[in-house]
C-alpha cells in the first residue's frame, strides 16, 4: 500500500511540475508582441522568443502582429459635387507601433480605420465634380492619409498608404463619357485627317510648280539650243553650196573642156531624158547631128559650144569659208562644238585649195561651119522642115 501511495504521490508532483512549466514559459514568434496581464491589469509586454511568466498568475491575453497589415475596404458609396452617386473602394496599408495602444485605446482598431476612412473620403471628395474626382486620385490619396495618420496615432497605428482601387460612376454616366469620350477623339481624328491633307495638298502643289518650272526651263533651253543648231546648220549649208560651186566652176575653168567633151557629155545626157514611166514619146532634138559631129573631130566646131579663149582666166572670190556664227562664251559646250566646226572647214578649204596642175594652152582651132542639116523626109530641098 505504501508503493503505491508512493507511485500516486509521484505522478502528481510530476504533472504540477509540467503544468507549472507550461503556464511559465512562452515562446513569442518574430514580429510579434505578447500583452501579459495579472489578474486582468496589464503587466508586460513580451517581446520575440523565449519568455518566462508567473504561472497561475500572468496571463497572455493578446499577441498583436507588428507588422504592415494591407485592409480592402468594399465599395461605398459617395455623393459629388455635382449630385452624382459613385461607388469608390479603398485599400489601407498601415503597421501597429505601440501593441498596448492598440490593444487598450480601441476595442477593434480595423472597423474603426474603417469608418475613418469612408467619412473622410465622403469629405474629401464632396467636394469635388466627378471629372475633378476621376482625375484627382493623387490629391485624394494624400488628403486621406494625412487625415487617418493623424487620427490613428493615439491609438499606436501608423498609416503608410492609401489607394483608391476605383472609382466607379453610374451606368447612364459611363455610357455618356464614352460618347463623349469617343466624339473627342472622332473630333481629334477628324483634325489630324485634314492638317495631314493640307500638307499633302500643300506639298503636292510645291511640287508640281517646281516641275512646271523646270519643264518650262527646259523646253526654253532646248528650242534655243534647237533654234542655235538650225542658224548654224543653214550657215554651214549654204556655205558648201557656195564652195561646191565655186570648185565646180574652177574646175571646169582649170580642165580647159574642148567641144568634143562637151559632145560627150552631151550625149550622156540624152538617155537620162527619157528615162520615166511618164515619157511615152521620146523626140530627137536636132542638135544631135551636131553633136555628133562635133564628137567625131575635134577640129571641128559645134553651135551652141563655147570656143575657148587664150585670154587669161581669173578665179572667182567666194569669199571666206569660214562660218560667220555668233559664239556664246556662256555655254562652254556650244563654245567646244563652234571651236570643232569652224577646225574643220578650215581643214576643207585648205584641201580645196589643193588644185591640180594646170596643162599648156593649146591654139584654138579654127571655127569650121557645121554642114546644113538633111532635108526633113517629103519635103523638097531648100525648104524648113514643118514645125513641131
Amino acid at each position: 500500500m505504501e508503493s503505491i501511495g508512493l507511485l500516486v504521490f509521484v505522478v502528481v508532483v510530476a504533472v504540477l511540475v509540467v503544468v507549472t512549466l507550461s503556464k511559465t514559459v512562452r515562446i513569442v514568434p518574430q514580429a510579434r508582441a505578447g500583452i501579459v496581464e495579472r489578474f486582468g491589469k496589464y503587466r508586460t509586454t513580451l517581446p520575440a522568443g523565449l519568455s518566462a511568466i508567473t504561472p497561475f498568475v500572468d496571463k497572455v491575453r493578446y499577441t498583436i502582429d507588428l507588422r504592415e497589415q494591407v485592409v480592402s475596404f468594399p465599395p461605398q458609396p459617395v455623393i459629388t459635387e455635382d449630385n452624382l452617386v459613385v461607388s469608390i473602394d479603398t485599400v489601407i496599408y498601415f503597421q501597429v507601433t505601440n501593441a498596448v495602444a492598440a490593444t487598450y485605446e480601441i476595442a477593434n482598431y480595423i472597423q474603426a480605420i474603417e469608418q475613418l476612412t469612408m467619412t473622410t473620403l465622403r469629405n474629401i471628395t464632396g467636394g469635388m465634380d466627378l471629372e475633378q474626382a476621376l482625375t484627382s486620385r493623387d490629391e485624394i490619396n494624400s488628403a486621406l492619409r494625412g487625415v487617418l495618420d493623424e487620427a490613428t496615432g493615439k491609438w499606436g497605428i501608423r498609416v503608410n498608404r492609401v489607394e483608391l482601387k476605383g472609382i466607379d460612376p453610374p451606368p447612364s454616366i459611363k455610357d455618356s463619357m464614352e460618347k463623349q469620350m469617343r466624339a473627342d477623339r472622332d473630333k481629334r481624328a477628324m483634325i489630324l485627317t485634314a492638317e495631314g491633307a493640307r500638307q499633302s495638298a500643300i506639298l503636292t502643289a510645291e511640287g508640281e510648280k517646281q516641275a512646271a518650272i523646270l519643264t518650262a526651263e527646259g523646253a526654253r533651253e532646248a528650242q534655243i539650243l534647237r533654234a542655235q543648231a538650225e542658224r548654224e546648220s543653214q550657215i554651214l549649208r549654204a556655205q558648201g553650196e557656195g564652195q561646191a560651186i565655186q570648185t565646180v566652176f574652177q574646175a571646169i575653168h582649170d580642165g580647159r573642156p574642148d567641144q568634143s567633151l562637151l559632145a560627150y557629155q552631151y550625149l550622156q545626157m540624152m538617155p537620162k531624158i527619157a528615162e520615166g514611166d511618164a515619157n511615152k514619146v521620146w523626140i530627137v532634138p536636132s542638135e544631135i547631128g551636131a553633136a555628133l559631129e562635133g564628137l567625131g573631130s575635134t577640129m571641128s566646131r559645134v553651135a551652141g559650144i563655147p570656143v575657148e579663149s587664150d585670154g587669161p582666166r581669173q578665179r572667182v572670190d567666194m569669199g571666206s569659208s569660214v562660218p560667220n556664227v555668233e559664239r556664246s562664251d556662256s555655254n562652254p559646250t556650244l563654245s567646244r562644238a563652234h571651236d570643232a566646226v569652224a577646225e574643220a572647214i578650215a581643214s576643207a578649204e585648205a584641201a580645196a585649195r589643193t588644185t591640180p596642175p594646170t596643162k599648156s594652152p593649146q591654139p584654138a582651132p579654127p571655127p569650121v561651119e557645121p554642114p546644113p542639116d538633111p532635108p526633113a523626109p517629103g519635103t523638097a530641098p531648100g525648104t524648113a522642115p514643118p514645125a513641131g
